[in-house]
């Protein structure tokens, strides 16, 4: 299985070249665990791969490839018809890596094939929005994807029917057929793609005939009928009955009964799925500066907000690094590689190259403003470069910050290399994307970072909002019914979550895979398209495991909305970030994590979960006033790496249960409970939990 050694903090291009592909062999540093995975992976006998795959998991408990052994210890159950252990393998991988697809559907099948309606479509309807978020895996040839993409959908889509027949079986006629129809047009989704399918056909068509719709039912009979297999004889059978009940033995042979409703025709297909993306129609920016004369306060907030100064010029009053009295950095073996200094109003880093000669900079730009702060120089070509040399506001020293994050070999934490301007330190493919508004390669077909422009430094208002240039015309027109219909892309009173958390996975989101449009636009949409762009993510089987704990929770707070949406919060309660978060609120300068409520966070939890205001302490086992009471410390434990701090993980844990640090100790599998009771152990943390 290919992964990607990429740095965590850089943007992914969709077809790049820059970051190195390896295996997820390649992390496993015991040759026996190797040797014993590999010989597994290459079993094709579904009993020998059982075998093999529950004697892995056995003696390599902790192993970063539990999920691929019980990927396959549940593939080969089905393969040997042994679907309740298929089941149980299945649901152990999901839990370490639930985005999983290629087992999500055949368990999808599984679970209907038991009767498990609820949780055959809870894994169909996964898999249906997974299908539509990923790339398609490393593992799996580009030319392969499309034709294996459309079975996955069409299988998902059939579960769905199928589920929803068994249930008109058992619900009351004033219900069954609701039911019914939503078989229907679950098959015929499933239909669009794979038409030549059997069983989608037959069960099609014994839909319609519930439904009182014969000829309808005819058709996808015939269409079963044409595949060769057991399903051939019932279709015919059934198609003799219709035959029997529609045409007087004088008028029309069974022959000619079939061509009349082959000639019928294909349906219409159903429409396609509703599209998450918001209209963009028309799409033109006007500035962040045309937003202000009507948005004076919420302008004056944003410009507080690390989102704007995310990027900026330099401004002497920006600056948070010490330039003149702790401005020294050495590195490992204590030699002396950076300096940096200031005079005036002008700031420098002077570098020393591997062979002991000192290049200096001048700093022409800060990034960040919050927690650490990192410098870019602009060079006459127009490329800007970072400096590997970083300064932690919080530690108030001078740091090799990438020293800490970046896969081995990958370059641009050698301070000594600066010099010679690696592309990894090259501002606008790696950073600008998200650090910047309305990024385009101006040079069609160029990949030379001088051919990158962007409109503004930051996010800008139109990152979020969208296009606004009609909406500002509107607004400064006389017409009011111009001004009543004309909004920006992005209502944020209205949309739904999906679209919410998509807009801020625009940057939020690690994973997602960045592709130039027609124009080069990079993190924008032209006119005429959706918003916001659509960005594909890279599979996270593809990503490497130092993302990860082994538990399958993400380490790294820029996977934070891939966290986000695994929780229930989101998946099911329809939560978004704007539940928790204010972008621009008045108190932005001094409310770093922009929190709706800073000063009570529990109301972020129990504006929806009611049920535990009235007696907190009931539900924490905890005095109520105590931090052991809030809710986030339980449920959104610090377990994420920030910028060298940790973050809260959006994650959303329902109980922070311990069966999982117990096998993989609390270093690859932290557990909230242990944070604070650091003393005490797993067993001690599993015998309260399971108390509660």
């Amino acid at each position: 299985m290919l992964l990607r050694s990429q740095a965590i903090d850089t943007v992914m291009f969709r077809d790049s070249t820059q970051s190195k592909p390896f295996t997820i062999i390649d992390q496993v540093a015991d040759p026996h665990e190797r040797r014993a995975f590999l010989k597994l992976y290459r079993a094709s006998d579904p009993q020998k791969r059982r075998v093999l795959a529950e004697r892995f998991v056995e003696i390599y408990p902790q192993s970063w490839l539990l999920a691929q052994a019980y990927e396959i210890a549940a593939k080969s159950c089905i393969d040997l018809d042994d679907y309740g252990q298929a089941l149980r393998f299945g649901s152990q991988s999901l839990r370490l890596f639930p985005e999983n697809t290629l087992l999500l559907v055949p368990l999808a099948n599984v679970a209907a094939q038991l009767q498990q309606l609820d949780k055959a479509k809870e894994s169909a309807r996964a898999a249906l929005i997974y299908l539509a978020l990923f790339d398609r895996p490393a593992a799996i040839a580009a030319a392969d994807w499309p034709r294996l993409q459309d079975e996955l959908r069409a299988s998902s889509y059939f579960v769905l029917g199928r589920v929803a027949v068994a249930e008109a079986l058992h619900d009351a006629a004033d219900k069954k057929r609701q039911k019914l129809l939503d078989a229907e047009a679950f098959l015929i989704q499933a239909r669009i793609f794979n038409a030549r399918d059997a069983e989608i056909n037959y069960l099609l068509g014994l839909t319609e005939l519930s439904l009182g719709k014969q000829r309808l039912a005819a058709f996808y009979f015939a269409q079963a009928r044409g595949v060769p297999g057991p399903l051939q004889s019932k279709a015919t059978d059934n198609l003799q009955q219709i035959y029997r009940s529609e045409i007087p033995k004088s008028e029309e042979t069974f022959d000619g009964f079939l061509s009349a409703v082959e000639r019928g025709g294909e349906l219409k297909a159903a429409p396609a799925t509703a599209s998450t993306t918001l209209s963009a129609s028309g799409a033109v920016y006007a500035g962040s500066q045309t937003c202000q004369p009507c948005h004076a306060a919420v302008y004056a907030a944003w410009q507080k907000t690390g989102m704007a100064r995310m990027l900026r010029p330099l401004q002497p009053e920006n600056v948070i690094g010490d330039f003149r009295v702790n401005n020294q950095f050495s590195d490992t073996t204590g030699a002396l590689v950076a300096r940096m200094s200031s005079s005036h109003d002008n700031y420098y880093f002077a570098i020393r190259d591997n062979s002991g000669d000192w290049r200096t900079y001048p700093v022409n730009y800060t990034i960040g403003s919050k927690w650490q702060q990192a410098y870019a120089t602009l060079l006459p070509s127009g490329d800007i470069h970072v400096f590997p040399i970083q300064y932690s506001a919080i530690e108030k020293k001078w740091v090799n910050y990438w020293k800490v994050i970046d896969p081995p070999g990958f370059g641009r934490a050698e301070v000594t290399a600066f010099n010679q301007l690696n592309p990894a330190t090259s501002y606008q493919p790696n950073c600008a994307p998200c650090h910047t508004s309305q990024l385009q390669i101006a040079k069609a077909g160029s990949s030379s970072p001088h051919d990158y422009e962007f409109r503004e430094t930051g996010i800008n208002c139109e990152m979020c909002h969208g296009p606004a240039r009609n909406h500002v015309l509107a607004m400064n027109s006389r017409n009011g019914a111009a001004q009543s219909a004309v909004h920006t892309a992005a209502d944020f009173r209205t949309i739904g979550a999906r679209e919410y958390v998509a807009i801020c996975g625009q940057c939020h989101a690690q994973s997602a895979l960045r592709q130039p449009g027609v124009d080069g636009e990079l993190n924008y949409a032209m006119q005429g398209a959706s918003f916001p762009p659509t960005y594909l993510s890279r599979p996270y089987a593809d990503v490497a495991r130092r993302a990860f704990y082994k538990d399958g929770r993400f380490r790294e707070t820029t996977f934070i909305v891939e966290a986000f949406r695994r929780t229930a919060c989101f998946r099911k309660g329809e939560a978004h970030c704007g539940h928790c978060h204010q972008p621009h609120g008045p108190d932005s300068g001094s409310n770093p994590t922009s929190l709706k409520f800073a000063g009570d966070p529990d109301r972020m939890c129990l504006g929806c979960h009611r049920k535990f205001a009235a007696n907190v302490s009931a539900h924490t086992h905890h005095a109520a006033s105590s931090e052991a009471s809030r809710c986030v410390n339980c449920h959104m434990p610090r377990i994420m790496n920030s910028v060298l701090f940790k973050a809260r993980t959006h994650q959303i844990d329902d109980i922070p249960s311990a069966d999982m640090t117990e096998r993989f100790g609390a270093q690859e599998s932290p557990n909230a409970c242990l944070l604070c009771h650091s003393e005490k152990d797993a067993q001690w943390a599993a015998v309260k939990l399971r108390a509660w």
